[in-house]
């Protein structure tokens, strides 16, 4: 990170540090108000295309018998993060959770019990410090794969990601350009697909090579790396960004994540959604026009029909392209994965439905 970004994130937990110290010497209750992160409180900026989070705030206070573990345990993982500033270190999520633990003296009483409290105080002090989790210097286990015309310096070492094998190069979880510098970049689009499985058939055909652009996956819901690398692609190179996902309702969330921000972070959407990525696939239509058989689809089950009638109700879903697109999977009882192209042969993906997509332009923004 550079100096002067080092020293804002710092400065920002060392304020939060003051907050106890001073409330302490007025014998006043020391309270943290943290931004709520719910669908409650977000809004869909229409004009810029994503997600933004509200006003509403939480008071998180140690005197409050229901919130004082919850309080306690927010300094201690902001006392960890502020060693990291000192230290100039990264280190991993599940460190932090370690760092942070402990046993409370003349008790059994542990700080935690286990990582599932730890993170998500992590999201809260990104959003209360209005920090992303890599300017705390904390990183997640690398989850994205991407190869292509493409030349990464990452900590010095030049990586050309043309010739990483079909096995492309892993994306780190920080990727911001103190860390990873984008040296050359000849692709004329990216290409994020939600599974490894047709990552790795596009890669082993050399999809990327025939159509000139980047492959990138994050295995499922890309991690924030994987999303923050598309987007300065998106930015640095001015390359449009084609989602291909499956077709239920958890793809079209997946994409939506991409395109407008998340939810639970919205605060991170201005810097990590792409407004202008385009859905390529799998879409509701595709079944009858690449004439896939109803034997390779999916029966709905309660839960992908409440989701995809939540995801109807979402303001960044109310496109009546996309209102059709979803009522029309509904009414079919059916999703398709995007290993149903199988059926039809193991290159099919590469050979016949992407380049077809490409050629007449069919997506849904």
């Amino acid at each position: 990170m550079k100096t002067k970004a080092k020293g804002s994130v710092a400065s920002r937990l060392i304020g939060l540090a003051d907050l106890v110290i001073e409330a302490a010497e007025r014998g006043k209750d020391p309270t943290i108000n943290i931004p709520v992160r719910a669908l409650s409180n977000v809004k869909f900026n229409e004009a810029r295309g994503i997600i933004e989070m509200g006003a509403n705030k939480q008071a998180r206070s140690f005197f409050n018998v229901g919130m004082a573990k919850k309080f306690m345990q927010t300094m201690l993982v902001g006392d960890a993060l502020a060693e990291l500033q000192r230290g100039e270190l990264t280190t991993s999520l599940r460190e932090i959770y370690y760092r942070a633990k402990h046993t409370l003296q003349d008790s059994h009483e542990n700080t935690f019990d286990n990582q599932n409290e730890s993170d998500p105080i992590i999201e809260d002090l990104e959003v209360a410090l209005a920090a992303l989790r890599e300017e705390l210097h904390v990183r997640a286990e690398n989850a994205g794969t991407i190869v292509g015309p493409l030349v990464l310096v990452d900590d010095g070492d030049r990586v050309d990601c043309a010739k990483m094998g079909k096995g492309g190069y892993s994306v780190p979880s920080i990727v911001e350009p103190d860390y990873v510098e984008i040296s050359k970049c000849t692709a004329d689009f990216v290409l994020l697909v939600e599974k490894g499985t047709q990552w790795n058939r596009l890669a082993e055909d050399k999809f990327w090579k025939k159509y000139n652009c980047v492959l990138l996956t994050g295995n499922g819901q890309p991690p924030r790396g994987v999303r923050r690398l598309a987007r300065r692609l998106h930015d640095e190179k001015k390359l449009p960004v084609y989602v291909l996902v499956d077709n239920d309702p958890w793809g079209y969330y997946i994409y939506s994540v991409v395109k407008q921000g998340s939810i639970n972070l919205a605060f991170e959407s201005q810097r990590m959604a792409i407004p202008t990525a385009k859905f390529i696939g799998l879409s509701s239509l595709d079944p009858e026009t690449y004439g896939l058989p109803r034997n390779v689809g999916i029966k709905l089950n309660e839960k992908d029909v409440s989701r995809a009638k939540e995801l109807l109700n979402y303001p960044w879903f109310q496109k009546k392209p996309w209102q059709r697109e979803i009522r029309r999977m509904l009414s079919s009882g059916l999703k398709y994965e995007l290993d149903a192209l199988a059926s039809k042969d193991f290159q099919y993906l590469t050979k016949k439905y992407l380049p077809k997509k490409l050629k007449d332009r069919d997506w849904l923004d």
